[in-house]
């Protein structure tokens, strides 16, 4: 399966595997009151802002997986804040906090891009999403997807990167696991366990 740079043209199946993926590694579709909303926050951003940094694998010429991310969190959350939000915020007004639905909690969010800056996570300012379908998954196509993000993001000038997955997701858990990275202690978050890794091991 080849990776290639992403194209404005993957961007509709970029937030179908997003949405797919999107209940700890399971189908998410019908789960919020848009499937177009975990894209509107967990990918249509870095597309947006960064998609220097966007890879998709191939299938018979479909899209069935990609990384997505950034260099430099803290430049991505301005960014976020800039040019991202107005362009969304139409569709999903902030709700009134503390959140309590999930649509609630998926919404402020999108509203609070500065949540992505606990302070353990600013000596790794690279970080990254990757997705994929199941009929691409376990064949080391997830670990060619990293590997390419990290030697990107090198080349950005991020010396290491950090990721968040969820603690039910114990497929993902045990992903990053075999890739060699190292779990990240963070205070304060609840459902959500961080690694990171430094980003010259990437494709070589």
């Amino acid at each position: 399966m080849p990776v290639r740079p992403f194209q404005p043209r993957d961007r509709d199946a970029v937030y179908d595997i997003c949405v797919r993926t999107g209940a700890s590694g399971e189908d998410a579709r019908g789960h919020y009151l848009s499937d177009a909303l975990l894209g509107d926050v967990y990918a249509g951003p870095y597309l947006e802002l960064e998609p220097q940094l966007a890879f998709v694998l191939e299938e018979g010429g479909q899209v069935v997986g990609y990384v997505l991310g950034t260099a430099n969190t803290a430049a991505f959350v301005e960014a976020w804040r800039v040019r991202w939000l107005p362009h969304v915020a139409g569709r999903y007004p902030p709700p009134v906090e503390p959140a309590r639905t999930a649509d609630e909690r998926l919404i402020a969010t999108l509203h609070h891009p500065e949540w992505m800056m606990a302070p353990e996570l600013a000596p790794h300012p690279a970080h990254l999403h990757v997705d994929l379908l199941p009929q691409a998954q376990g064949a080391g196509h997830g670990r060619r997807l990293v590997e390419i993000f990290l030697a990107a993001a090198a080349s950005a000038g991020a010396p290491s990167l950090h990721l968040g997955t969820g603690t039910r997701n114990t497929r993902a858990l045990h992903f990053y696991e075999r890739l060699g990275f190292q779990r990240l202690p963070v205070a304060g978050v609840e459902g959500t366990t961080y690694f990171w890794c430094p980003t010259e091991r990437g494709a070589r």
